[in-house]
């Protein structure tokens, strides 16, 4: 059986610079990754092309999704086969209401509007409840004026009503108070754990939100290629020593 997300020798530019340089990485069903880094490493623009998005040229490498290779697809159709991308610095959509804008995404994915639309308000309210979400937050508009808790809370209620077979969340504690990061990482363990057909990969600066989300292997990610890999207590290392350590280990 093939893995879930195998990713070779990923190169990728924007704008003719080029940011990944070599990267690999293999996630199994059931696994939850970790990717940490210093800033300018290459950790969001490793997200966004694993989700196609249409500024980054990959120049070498492929992307295979459970041994389909869906290198060269648009966004779309990584998202109708199963990949979701929950953003670190999500965009607002004024006039557009919460319920609404995931009732369309929900409709897309599944390929059925009446199947949408019958299972839809049992499953937002369920939803709405493991995040700990008051039921008129359905209601306002998408992002619109939301604090950044809440900006990152939709993003997991996203994750959770869609049921991606990857998700792949960008520094979704960047910006959270203690408790908004417990409550999202609540949500994200949740999802995780209800199957062993999905996979997680979270990309993250800090220790903490690995206090809350436990990976099955953390990836040390600098200068667009993976330079040390290892399990949960890597964190930790990273933590005392810094990155440079990662980088010796690999010279």
């Amino acid at each position: 059986m093939p893995p879930l997300l195998e990713v070779h020798d990923l190169h990728a530019e924007i704008a003719g610079k080029q940011i990944l340089k070599g990267l690999s990485l293999t996630i199994q069903k059931g696994e939850v990754h970790a990717i940490m880094g210093p800033n300018g490493s290459g950790k969001s623009t490793f997200s966004n092309v694993l989700m196609g998005h249409p500024s980054y040229k990959i120049t070498q490498g492929t992307i295979l999704l459970e041994g389909e290779d869906v290198t060269a697809l648009a966004v779309h159709e990584r998202a109708l086969k199963g990949m979701f991308l929950a953003f670190q610095y999500p965009t607002a959509i004024p006039g557009v209401s919460v319920a609404n804008f995931l009732r369309t995404a929900l409709k897309a994915v599944l390929g059925d509007e009446k199947q949408a639309v019958k299972t839809f308000r049992k499953l937002l309210r369920e939803k709405m409840e493991m995040l700990k979400m008051d039921s008129k937050f359905a209601t306002r508009y998408v992002n619109d004026g939301f604090s950044g808790g809440e900006k990152k809370r939709l993003e997991i209620l996203q994750m959770a009503v869609l049921n991606p077979r990857l998700a792949i969340l960008d520094e979704t504690d960047s910006g959270l108070d203690i408790d908004a990061l417990r409550v999202v990482c609540e949500g994200i363990n949740t999802i995780a754990a209800n199957s062993d057909e999905k996979g997680v990969l979270l990309i993250t600066h800090y220790q903490r939100m690995l206090d809350y989300v436990k990976p099955d292997f953390i990836h040390v990610l600098q200068d667009g290629a993976i330079t040390k890999s290892g399990g949960p207590e890597l964190a930790l290392e990273l933590e005392k020593t810094g990155y440079l350590s990662a980088v010796s280990a690999t010279a």
